[in-house]
Order: C-alpha cells, then sequence, then structure tokens
C-alpha cells in the first residue's frame, strides 16, 4: 500500500487558448479596448508597444530604456508573464482586425549611438513573435467612424475609463 492514495500529477496550469471565437470573453479584453480607445482619441496609428503602456504592463521608462539598448528585449521589462503578454498580444490582433485598422510592419531600431542595430522584442527572437510585437495599425476610416468606435468602447466598458 502506498503512502500516497492519489498519484501525484505535476501542477501545470493550462495556457489559455484565444481564438477568433473567445477573445471578447478574454479577462484582459476590456483592457485592450480601452488602451486601443484612449490612443486613437489622440492619434491614428496604433502600436502594440503603446497599448502595453496604456495599459501599465510596460512602464514608459523600461520602454525609453530598450529603444536606447540597455535591455536587450523588450519582454525583459514586460510587468507579467510572457503567457500574459502572448494572450495580450493575440487579443490586439483580433479586436485591430476587426475594427478594420490596417496593418503593417515595422522596424524598430536603437535610438542614440548605434542607432543603426535593429531591437528585439522578445526572448525567444521567434519570428512570429518579434512580427505580433513590431506591427502598427493604421486607422484609414473617416473621422466620424473613429468617434463612434470610441464611444462604443466606452459603452462597452460601461463608461469606465
Amino acid at each position: 500500500m502506498s503512502l500516497y492514495p492519489l498519484p501525484i500529477l505535476p501542477l501545470v496550469k493550462k495556457m489559455k487558448h484565444i481564438t477568433v471565437n473567445t477573445y471578447r470573453k478574454d479577462k484582459y479584453y476590456p483592457r485592450v479596448v480601452r488602451a486601443v480607445e484612449k490612443i486613437l482619441a489622440r492619434a491614428d496609428v496604433v502600436a502594440p508597444s503603446d497599448i502595453l503602456i496604456e495599459m501599465d504592463n510596460l512602464s514608459k521608462k523600461n520602454y525609453e530604456a530598450w529603444r536606447k539598448g540597455q535591455v536587450p528585449y523588450l519582454e525583459q521589462v514586460f510587468e507579467g508573464s510572457l503567457s500574459k503578454a502572448s494572450r495580450i498580444l493575440r487579443i490586439i490582433g483580433f479586436y485591430v482586425h476587426d475594427l478594420n485598422m490596417v496593418s503593417r510592419q515595422t522596424v524598430y531600431h536603437q535610438w542614440g549611438k548605434g542607432g543603426n542595430r535593429i531591437l528585439r522584442f522578445s526572448k525567444s527572437g521567434d519570428p512570429n513573435t518579434e512580427k505580433a510585437y513590431s506591427r502598427h495599425y493604421s486607422w484609414n476610416q473617416s473621422p466620424q467612424k473613429k468617434q463612434i468606435v470610441i464611444n462604443n468602447a466606452m459603452t462597452e466598458q460601461g463608461g469606465a475609463r
């Protein structure tokens, strides 16, 4: 007879898979919507790094240190787990797609001396992850439609800011 009546299983937390059908139910969705809304209220281009700053998952100080080449990759100063970062990036992608925003890849170069050095976003250097972080989304519709989207986001979030 064993001292342990039940088999000991490793405590592995299953990563939540975000799909086009489930992303609106994710707990980070309201925060992404609020962040995108705030950025759209002042600009026509939305970048994942701006959203992460707006969501308080990345400080401006740490972002600037990364841009100056003082941090090897952006995820090192992300406030949260890498799976959280991945979930947020997927939600951003689905949400801006639903807004019909136009995506374009951007190359981030180091600020200051050594400015020709291309910056890295992820610890792994995975090309898909790098593309997700470096993709910018542009508003390409009328200012009136943009205001409707901003107002709808406020309504959807219960007017909370």
